[in-house]
C-alpha cells in the first residue's frame, strides 16, 4: 500500500478528519487497490459488518415543476414516465409488506415536486398510519424542500429520517438545476434536523462533475451532520437533458466511494440508483467502503433483485441486523 494511504489509515484511526486538499492527494495516487483497500478497512473498524438495506416507494410519480437535468420525472422532459397524484394506500401497504418479508431496515415515501402540500402530506399520512403498525420498518420521507413545520408532523407520524440529495457540489449545482437551489436544499436538512430527524443525504455521480466535486459534496455533508450518504451512479435517460452521456467507469465509481468513506468515516455509505448499469462490479462497491443500499427497484429505473443483493452481501461477509 502506499505511503500515503498508511498515514492516511493511521490519522483516521486517531480521529483526524481528511481536509479538502488531502482528499485530492489521495484521489491522485496511482494504487486505486490501495485505495479501496483502506475504504474498506475504514469501513470495518467504524461501522463493523452490519449492512444497511432500505427501500423507496415512489408515492407520487412525474409533473415535476422544477428542470432538474438528470430526472425522468421533470415535466419539462418528455421522458413519458408514469405520472400519477398518489399512490393507492393498498399499494403501498403490498410494496412494504414485500419489503419487510426481505429483512429490509427502512423504507422511504417519495414524492415528485418541489415539495407536497398539507393536502398531499394529509394522504400520506394515512399511507404511514397503516405501514407503520403492520411492518417492522423504520420510516423515512423524501418530500421536496418542505416547510419547517412539516417536519414535526412527519415525526408525529413516526418517521425518523428525512431525505434530500443535495445532488452534487455547491458549485457544481447551478450546471444541473437553476429552478431551486443548493442553498435551499441545505436549509431543508438543517430544518428537519432541528426537528429531530436524522438526516439521508447524497447525490449522483456522473453528470459532468470532477471529482473535486464530489470530494466537496462529501465535505458538506460531514458538514451537516448526515449519516446516511446514498450514491447513485447516474442512468442516462431517453428524453432528458443527460440522455447521451455515458455511464462512468467502475474505477472511477470505486475511488468516489472510497472517498466518501474515508471524508465520513462513520456514515452509511449507501450504493443507490443507478448501480446495475455496473453489472456485477457493483458489488466490488462494497468492498470499498459501502455499507449501505437501496434494494428493490427505483423511482423510474429498475434494480437488482433483493435475494440476489442478500445472497451476494452474504458472500461478502455482510450481517443484516434489525
Amino acid at each position: 500500500m502506499h505511503p500515503r494511504l498508511i498515514e492516511t489509515k493511521n490519522n483516521l484511526l486517531a480521529g483526524h478528519q481528511l481536509t479538502r486538499e488531502e482528499a485530492q492527494s489521495l484521489g491522485e495516487i496511482p494504487d486505486l487497490e490501495g485505495l479501496l483497500r483502506l475504504g474498506d478497512s475504514i469501513r470495518r473498524h467504524f461501522m463493523g459488518d452490519d449492512f444497511h438495506l432500505c427501500s423507496i416507494i415512489n408515492a407520487r410519480s412525474g409533473n415535476c415543476s422544477e428542470n432538474c437535468k438528470f430526472c425522468a420525472q421533470s415535466a419539462r422532459h418528455p421522458t413519458g414516465v408514469p405520472s400519477y397524484p398518489l399512490i393507492e394506500c393498498d399499494d403501498a401497504l403490498e410494496q412494504a409488506a414485500d419489503a419487510d418479508r426481505h429483512g429490509v431496515h427502512r423504507l422511504a415515501l417519495v414524492t415528485s415536486g418541489l415539495k407536497v402540500d398539507e393536502k398531499a402530506l394529509d394522504g400520506l399520512a394515512a399511507i404511514y398510519k397503516t405501514i407503520r403498525p403492520t411492518t417492522h420498518l423504520d420510516l423515512c420521507a423524501s418530500m421536496g424542500l418542505l416547510d419547517p413545520e412539516m417536519f414535526d408532523q412527519l415525526r408525529e407520524l413516526g418517521v425518523s429520517r428525512y431525505h434530500c440529495n443535495v445532488e452534487t457540489s455547491r458549485a457544481f449545482f447551478p450546471s444541473i438545476c437553476t429552478s431551486h437551489s443548493y442553498e435551499a436544499k441545505v436549509a431543508t436538512l438543517q430544518a428537519a434536523s432541528m426537528a429531530g430527524l436524522s438526516l439521508c443525504s447524497g447525490g449522483i455521480i456522473g453528470m459532468g462533475e470532477t471529482m473535486a466535486d464530489r470530494i466537496d459534496m462529501a465535505l458538506e455533508l460531514r458538514e451537516l451532520g448526515v449519516k446516511s450518504i446514498p450514491i447513485n451512479i447516474l442512468t442516462p435517460i431517453a428524453g432528458t437533458p443527460f440522455q447521451d452521456f455515458p455511464v462512468l467507469e467502475t474505477d472511477e465509481v470505486l475511488a468516489t466511494i472510497a472517498l466518501f468513506r474515508l471524508i465520513n468515516p462513520t456514515a452509511i455509505i449507501r450504493l443507490a440508483g443507478g448501480r446495475q448499469q455496473l453489472g456485477r462490479a457493483q458489488y466490488r462497491c462494497f468492498t470499498a467502503g459501502a455499507n449501505g443500499a437501496i434494494v428493490g427497484n427505483y423511482l423510474t429505473t429498475f434494480g437488482n433483485s433483493v435475494r440476489e443483493d442478500l445472497r451476494k452481501l452474504s458472500d461478502l461477509g455482510f450481517t443484516f441486523n434489525r
